[in-house]
């Protein structure tokens, strides 16, 4: 019987929204990847429809967690992290990937941190800045255009060419990152993909865009994409795949559930 693959996790658990934890546990275990956790920290809600939601930092919880599995032989065959709390997480982070991570095991780096033009509620410049210097050394980073702007000090543009994309993703790896998989791409007005760039080569995947919108997309994109690549994929095919599945659980989610995807009921496509 083939060794299961056990992947770290580090994002936070937003307790009703259908993002980061809530989203990556179901979909690692759908593609047969085993899922341990640390929890960045715990939200009520996500930050994107509601105001008012309960935050608990849970820095302080890290080292200790750390400590306890280096003691234990506890190790990974990949980490892949999602929203971080704060920067000072980013330096706890880079210990597990030294300790913790076996020989070969791929850091995957989605930089949850803007979107729109805009930074997410309670992060600033100076966690663009910890979040520059975090990726180096990843083996795959997923930006969407916002993120990849703000790490690379680009403009961002709502109107962009080929160009412009391919200038955000050479930046990018520039900062020390192996491979960069661009969410969010579309040059014509009913298509929407991804830009994959490995340093050598740039490789486009579109999808038929939906008219509508949902959060947690990128978080689904990202889990599926982890699970995928663990699971042996390459990184093109993992983004297809990815790319697919999130446009799926977008048809599957009535106009008014507008805090996030049904992705649940077609976890099955993963399975397959």
């Amino acid at each position: 019987m083939k060794a299961q693959k056990r992947i770290l996790t580090v994002q936070d658990i937003s307790c009703v929204g259908q993002c980061s934890l809530t989203v990556a546990l179901p979909i690692l275990s759908a593609c047969g990847v085993e899922a341990a956790v640390i929890p960045s920290a715990v939200l009520s809600t996500h930050t994107g429809n509601w105001t008012g939601f309960t935050f608990r930092d849970l820095t302080d919880d890290i080292p200790e967690i750390t400590r306890h599995w280096n003691d234990n032989g506890i190790d990974f065959d990949g980490i892949y992290t999602g929203y971080i709390g704060n920067a000072r997480q980013f330096d706890m982070i880079n210990v597990i990937r030294e300790k913790l991570l076996r020989p070969g095991a791929p850091v995957i780096i989605d930089p949850a941190m803007a979107d729109l033009g805009r930074l997410y509620y309670g992060f600033d410049e100076a966690f663009v800045a910890g979040m520059r210097k975090f990726i180096n050394g990843a083996d795959y980073a997923l930006p969407n255009i916002t993120e990849a702007a703000f790490l690379t000090g680009l403009d961002y543009r709502e109107s962009y060419d080929e160009k412009y994309i391919e200038k955000l993703a050479a930046e990018t790896i520039a900062l020390g990152v192996k491979n960069v998989i661009i969410t969010g791409v579309s040059f014509e007005p009913t298509k929407l993909g991804i830009c994959v760039c490995d340093g050598k080569s740039i490789i486009y995947h579109f999808e038929d865009k939906l008219e509508m919108s949902c959060h947690g997309t990128g978080d689904v994109y990202a889990s599926v994409f982890t699970g995928k690549l663990i699971s042996g994929m390459s990184a093109l095919e993992s983004g297809k795949a990815a790319a697919v599945f999130t446009r799926n659980a977008m048809l599957n989610t009535p106009a008014e559930h507008n805090y996030g995807v049904n992705f649940e009921s077609i976890l099955g496509e993963l399975t397959l």
